[in-house]
């Protein structure tokens, strides 16, 4: 067996094999004498990529995920001689360790096994356990590469000859769990035009700098009247709010934007019914509130902060105060009127909210309900232009001043305060000097652009909100086609038990194959400011939905997120969630991702119970939502 492994290891090193492991199409399996295993997953050839407007900035990758095995293990001997040397040199094994090479276009990827300690086992036993199989993983800093192993022991390094990291990667079983930890589903049987919504989280960054928040509120009518002589009526908020420069401003979004925005809503609808030409407030009305209670957030954690840390001179205070202002997060928020059945969508930032709406054909329709808000949207940009004139910086390459993308978020307090002000932090506390190009800001803002849709229950229409790391990676249309794909499939009651979470299921099925929606007449990227998911081109994605997507979770929200990261392409999704922080951010970003369905067909039993099938298992109490 030493002597396979030396000759495939010798073979491996001529031209033509060479030429063999890298192509795409062809396979090379050794016989069954050689323990090295070469098998081509997945190659794409190099090729430069244009810069994409509206989007981050590329580092230029050359490579997909996942790209190739490009590295075998090597066997223990373990081989008996009919010589009494021979066979006292294997009575007592020792770890053995040994790796071998395929050369590949960046130089030399290892793979790395380690036999532990294996004293007591038969040759049977010996080589069933040299013949184990596992992946690895191999990290460059603009390359990714997988590798076959042989043996069960531990990797014995965790860097190769050229530098890479190697990391051993996660089995389907593993990334299952890993997709499913931050999963929640919860059944609304209000009876008032929500039946179900679902979210899900894979973090990125360590810590995950996105959060999210859900809230329902039940209004009585001396808040706001009702139509129908009914108590009450329910204000549902869901948001979802993608951090940046760390995890503290979003955590206080989760914490107590709908707070803010509820009570300015309050207020409004309040002095409706004060009025009796009025009753109900106007859409103008409703709209002002929403960004009011933005506004007046964001000058709480960027201009108040700031106001009591100067007065105080505590830098421990400061430091706490102020870590919500020197970060930064977008926030996408809707509000749901159960009596107007009018659902409100208030974007700050590029994290993104569309409907997914039955059409004439039995498809679904996919209609973008916010705008992605960053220094290369042409309406951010003519903003910007017009409230700076004479700068022409103001936005560079996308970004804010050429740094921040984003054009509206909270905190991000370095493109808000005065130069004063930040003058006085730095010169007491903390913080970087002022951007030179920066003159004369406020260049951010988290006013809000609100959106209204009038929700049709009867016909089931859902929502998909998620923060931008989704966006990357699939278009509004492979969205909601997947969502009703993932419809059709419970409806099959495919990985779904038929138990009575099952009874919002109404009408949201048809028969057709592949993903059931209709094509967009202004595709992902040319129009809408909407931005192209960037990742699929990163990573070299092809094919038809049929060839790339699959239905295995019972959470929609999950759903979306496997299949954002590869979905049937199994390896890939393994790779993208085998890598660690920081180095999986090169390849994808947090996600945060929530479905909200509609419809008619709730139970109507007046709570909000958490779907358990759906959502993670939890040792501590569950906490209501309403």
């Amino acid at each position: 067996m030493r002597r396979a492994a030396v000759q495939a290891f010798r073979a491996a090193r001529r031209p033509g094999l060479r030429k063999l492991v890298r192509s795409r199409s062809n396979n090379f399996t050794p016989n069954h004498h050689n323990a090295l295993t070469y098998r081509s997953i997945w190659t794409r050839k190099e090729r430069s990529i244009a810069p994409l407007a509206a989007s981050m900035q590329l580092r230029p990758l050359s490579i997909a995920v996942a790209s190739s095995l490009v590295a075998g293990g090597a066997w223990l001997f373990a081989t008996r001689s009919n010589s009494t040397q021979a066979l006292d040199s294997v009575s007592n094994p020792v770890s053995h360790v040994r790796s071998s090479y395929v050369e590949t276009k960046k130089g030399y990827a290892g793979s790395y096994y380690s036999v532990s300690q294996n004293a007591g086992l038969s040759k049977e036993e010996l080589e069933k356990a040299a013949e184990s199989t596992r992946k690895a993983l191999f990290v460059g800093p603009e390359e990714l590469y997988s590798a076959t192993i042989s043996g069960s022991g531990p990797l014995s390094k965790d860097t190769d000859d050229a530098g890479r990291k190697v990391l051993e990667m996660m089995t389907p079983e593993q990334v299952d769990r890993k997709l499913r930890r931050n999963e929640e589903s919860y059944i609304v049987g209000r009876g008032n035009g929500v039946v179900r919504y679902d979210t899900a989280q894979l973090p990125s960054n360590d810590p995950i700098e996105d959060d999210h928040a859900e809230k329902i509120v039940e209004v009585p009518q001396s808040i706001a009247a009702t139509e129908d002589g009914t108590a009450s009526s329910d204000w549902m908020f869901w948001g979802v709010f993608d951090g940046h420069s760390g995890w503290t401003t979003s955590a206080k979004l989760r914490q107590v934007l709908i707070s803010f925005v509820a009570r300015e809503l309050t207020e409004t609808y309040q002095s409706a019914l004060t009025d009796p030409t009025l009753t109900f407030p106007s859409s103008s009305a409703i709209d002002a509130a929403i960004k009011k209670g933005f506004v007046k957030l964001d000058h709480e954690i960027v201009h108040d902060a700031a106001s009591h840390v100067l007065k105080v001179q505590s830098k421990r205070v400061a430091a706490e105060v102020l870590a919500p202002a020197l970060s930064g997060s977008c926030a996408l928020l809707s509000f749901y009127d159960t009596r107007s059945h009018e659902l409100r969508v208030a974007c700050t930032g590029d994290s993104r909210a569309v409907l997914g709406r039955r059409a004439a054909s039995g498809k679904w329709t996919a209609t973008a309900l916010s705008e992605d808000q960053t220094g290369a949207t042409a309406s951010e940009m003519a903003r910007l232009r017009r409230e700076h004139p004479g700068e022409e910086y103001v936005t560079q390459n996308g970004r804010i001043l050429g740094g921040l993308e984003p054009s509206r978020a909270f905190g991000d307090s370095l493109y808000k305060w005065s130069l004063e002000t930040q003058e006085r932090i730095k010169k007491s506390y903390f913080g970087r000097s002022p951007s030179p190009r920066c003159k004369t800001p406020p260049y951010v803002t988290a006013e809000p652009v609100v959106t209204t849709t009038k929700v049709q229950p009867e016909n089931g229409d859902f929502v998909v909100m998620a923060t931008d790391g989704l966006w990357e990676m699939l278009t509004n249309e492979e969205v909601v086609g997947l969502v009703g794909q993932w419809l059709e499939a419970q409806e099959k009651g495919v990985g779904v038990a038929a138990n009575r979470s099952q009874g919002w299921l109404t009408s949201w099925f048809s028969g057709e194959k592949g993903l059931p929606v209709e094509a967009s007449e202004k595709q992902d990227g040319k129009g809408g400011g909407q931005r192209a998911p960037i990742r699929q081109q990163q990573w070299g994605v092809q094919g038809k939905a049929d060839a790339r997507f699959v239905v295995e979770d019972k959470n929609a929200a999950t759903h979306l997120i496997r299949n954002a990261l590869g979905g049937k392409d199994r390896d890939m999704v393994c790779a993208l969630l085998t890598l660690p922080s920081p180095y999986s951010r090169r390849y994808r970003d947090d996600l945060t991702v929530e479905v909200i369905f509609f419809g008619n067909k709730g139970e109507g039993s007046g709570n909000v119970e958490r779907n358990k099938e759906a959502s993670a298992a939890f040792s501590e109490a569950f906490k209501a939502k309403l």
